[in-house]
């Protein structure tokens, strides 16, 4: 199922529908700023382990990311010291994954992880869910094959090949796939691991 709903001027009804959606457990794919990706409520176990299935990743091994819809929240789930806080701040606005200590708040599939991804929401649509929701998405972006990009950026191409495997595909528009820059706030001095769109 295709959902319509306009980034800028979203209807209320249709947004209600993907909180709902994840608050009961699904899984949904949503806009992001750097293209479209699974999502669902962070704090909700089966519903990690749902995306993960469908990524094909083992959660006690590869690295987890939550999309926060601000620094308050993101200070939720993980330990921001001062210099972190400060470094957040400054590049708040970049297509960046933070890594950060884990906080105690998150679900036992993180419990045996040391670090969480952070994402600061910038699509508007994104950060209305997390918003809504009143907790963080569990994220993770769609597969990609470099001979057809097209099925990670536009949304009628990605209900065709992923509609059945999720609750729900939220349209907003066509948003050219790209990967964040990830930072290691866990060390000093940060260290980055992936270059993405955005230069630190």
């Amino acid at each position: 199922m295709i959902i319509k709903i306009y980034p800028d001027n979203p209807n209320r009804r249709e947004l209600e529908r993907a909180v709902s959606a994840l608050r009961d457990g699904k899984v949904i794919i949503y806009p992001t700023e750097v293209g479209y990706a699974y999502g669902c409520d962070a704090l909700q176990n089966r519903s990690v382990e749902r995306i993960c299935e469908l990524k094909g990743v083992d959660p006690r091994r590869k690295s987890l990311s939550i999309m926060c819809s601000d620094m308050s929240m993101a200070a939720e789930y993980c330990r921001i010291d001062n210099e972190a806080f400060r470094y957040m701040k400054d590049n708040h606005m970049q297509k960046y994954t933070f890594v950060l200590p884990a906080g105690s708040s998150l679900p036992k599939v993180f419990k045996n992880r040391k670090q969480v991804g952070i994402r600061l929401a910038l699509h508007p649509l994104t950060r209305l869910l997390a918003e809504s929701l009143g907790s963080p998405l569990l994220t993770g972006s769609l597969p990609l094959d470099p001979e057809t990009p097209e099925y990670a950026s536009d949304p009628e191409l990605i209900e065709e090949r992923y509609g059945l495997t999720v609750e729900m595909v939220l349209d907003g528009g066509i948003i050219p796939f790209e990967q964040t820059t990830v930072v290691d706030c866990t060390v000093s001095p940060y260290t980055i691991l992936r270059e993405g769109g955005s230069k630190p």
